[in-house]
């Protein structure tokens, strides 16, 4: 089991010293993640959704170790992840889980070639000596879809879904039991999204693989996902089954998110407009951050932060649906 217990993340986004003693201004903190909670079992996929900017990928960087947390912690299995890494286990701990990157050809060192790219997990975790590597990387290759050959290649020869594969047989060289994916096919086309995504649900069958899924795409995480976290502002106001999420979603965000993906059924049915805009995380408002933009705020959501509560089988952080005005 993969788990985070009240991950909180800020950083310090301040002027320099001499401009903010110039102009008085205090130092500014922008709260990435907030609290945020979640459990993710063996085989299975948790997504997380939400705006640009709500947190979404400081939340995989933390679970990694890319990031350290202020507070809280992340863990997988018995392994306090961010301890660990800092000790003689680190090595140990890092093979268990692996990152797949938004942007393929970014993530890839240009002036390597593939060969070189997958090996490199394995010799430098002393999996492999080099004269073993090539016909493992060779299996790895032909595990997501490319040849052997395509190991003397080098990146910008691919397309982005070949290059994405390099992306996804890199993560995979160290068997890892837990893969973070940040948004891995939004930089690709539709088709070749598909081709992705079903590469990846075909490894995981295969491998008993645990995904944490970061998406603005309603529909790849319907697709793939089997339990669904919204974040908004830094923190998580609903984690529901993917099924019971779409459909009867519960925090007004989430509706509010549903209701503006366009469906062939509902032609001809009134759709309410995405009302306002996310507030500024380094002065985010009082209360519940979503008030300023939910048509259900009253006078007890402006001044207290809702928790998340099991409300008919789903968490939902909100007064309005607690109380039975939403």
């Amino acid at each position: 089991m993969i788990e985070a217990r009240e991950l909180v993340k800020t950083f310090d986004v301040s002027a320099p010293w001499l401009e903010r003693t110039l102009s008085r201004r205090p130092r500014q903190v922008v709260h990435a993640v907030d609290g945020v909670s979640f459990t993710i079992e063996r085989g299975r996929t948790m997504a997380l959704v939400g705006e640009s900017g709500c947190g979404k990928s400081t939340v995989a960087r933390l679970m990694v170790g890319l990031h350290r947390p202020d507070a809280g912690s992340a863990w997988l299995g018995s392994s306090d992840i961010h301890r660990t890494l800092e000790g003689a286990q680190g090595m140990i701990l890092r093979r268990r889980m692996q990152m797949i990157f938004q942007d393929p050809y970014a993530s890839l060192n240009p002036r390597w070639r593939v060969g070189d790219i997958v090996a490199e997990p394995l010799l430098e975790h002393g999996l492999l000596t080099p004269r073993e590597a090539p016909e493992r990387v060779a299996a790895l290759l032909r595990s997501v879809g490319l040849t052997p050959e395509d190991m003397r290649k080098y990146p910008h020869q691919f397309s982005g879904g070949q290059r994405q594969r390099v992306s996804i047989a890199r993560a995979l060289a160290t068997d890892p039991e837990f893969l973070v994916c940040d948004e891995p096919t939004s930089a690709l086309d539709v088709s070749v999204q598909a081709q992705v995504l079903n590469l990846m649900v075909d490894l995981q069958h295969e491998r008993s693989l645990s995904y944490l899924f970061i998406s603005h795409n309603l529909a790849v995480v319907r697709y793939v996902a089997d339990v669904v976290g919204v974040m908004y502002l830094g923190r998580i106001v609903e984690i529901a089954p993917k099924a019971a999420l779409f459909a009867a979603p519960g925090h007004p965000y989430t509706r509010m998110m549903l209701a503006a993906v366009p469906d062939l059924h509902m032609s001809g049915r009134a759709r309410t407009p995405v009302q306002g805009e996310v507030p500024d995380p380094i002065s985010p408002p009082p209360g519940c951050a979503f008030h300023p933009r939910c048509p259900h705020a009253n006078a007890r959501c402006r001044a207290e932060v809702p928790v998340l509560q099991d409300i008919h089988g789903i968490q939902v952080a909100c007064h309005a649906v607690a109380e039975g005005r939403a």
